[in-house]
């Protein structure tokens, strides 16, 4: 999904920029609250993952492609305050040195992956995880969701900015049905791989999970005896 440089026009590339400079400092605030000396560390690892997923590209036409964005899976792993900043890291380190979407088009990318992507991704499964029973699996399939929805509304807001400021002579109409129609199917693979990357933290270590953390302390706490039996 990244957006290429010269891809919206000037004063909309400013405007996203305003929005990610914006995000990212109120991201630096509250990042505070989410990591420690025990998290921090997660928050390098999910970067490195976030980083190595995007390198699967898919073609969507009209300068554009489209790949897994790892917002929500970030969101629900650290937190949607350092999530923020784990995608906007991956996105600087990309336009920096792999030239991939651009420093012009970095604001808008920031704003589209990591603030939309993370913060609609930590919406939906902060939304689902109230409703759902607490355990685990509901943990993990709203997880899922989130990544799922996180997807699509971040190639729905490129939309929206495309109608904007769009640069190229295509219909909106047209990038909104090839962005929504390719994103749809990168979704189910972000969904996937988000319900078993949470799946897999929660079995080893759940403690590591930001998300999972209000199951958890939900959990009656249960001491087995050699007799079997439990004390409550």
């Amino acid at each position: 999904m990244h957006v290429p440089e010269g891809f919206l026009d000037v004063p909309t590339s400013l405007a996203t920029g305003a929005i990610a400079a914006a995000g990212v400092g109120l991201a630096l605030r509250g990042a505070r609250r989410e990591l420690d000396d025990r998290t921090a560390p997660m928050a390098g690892l999910v970067a490195t993952f976030v980083f190595a997923a995007q390198m699967i590209n898919f073609p969507v036409g009209a300068g554009t492609s489209g790949h897994l964005l790892g917002g929500a899976l970030a969101a629900v792993l650290v937190g949607p305050w350092s999530a923020v900043l784990c995608i906007s890291v991956v996105l600087l380190v990309q336009a920096l040195f792999m030239a991939d979407g651009g420093i012009t088009a970095l604001g808008t990318n920031v704003t589209l992956m990591a603030l939309v992507g993370a913060g609609i991704g930590w919406l939906v499964f902060a939304g689902l995880r109230r409703v759902l029973p607490r355990s685990t699996p509901s943990i993990v399939a709203a997880a899922a969701v989130a990544g799922f929805v996180s997807v699509l509304a971040a190639a729905t807001t490129f939309t929206a900015l495309f109608s904007l400021g769009g640069t190229l002579p295509v219909d909106p109409a047209k990038v909104l049905v090839a962005m929504v129609g390719w994103h749809t199917l990168i979704a189910l693979g972000e969904a996937a791989i988000t319900g078993l990357v949470v799946a897999s933290v929660i079995g080893v270590r759940p403690d590591l999970v930001y998300g999972a953390a209000p199951v958890l302390q939900a959990r009656e706490l249960e001491i087995r005896l050699p007799d079997s039996q439990v004390v409550r």
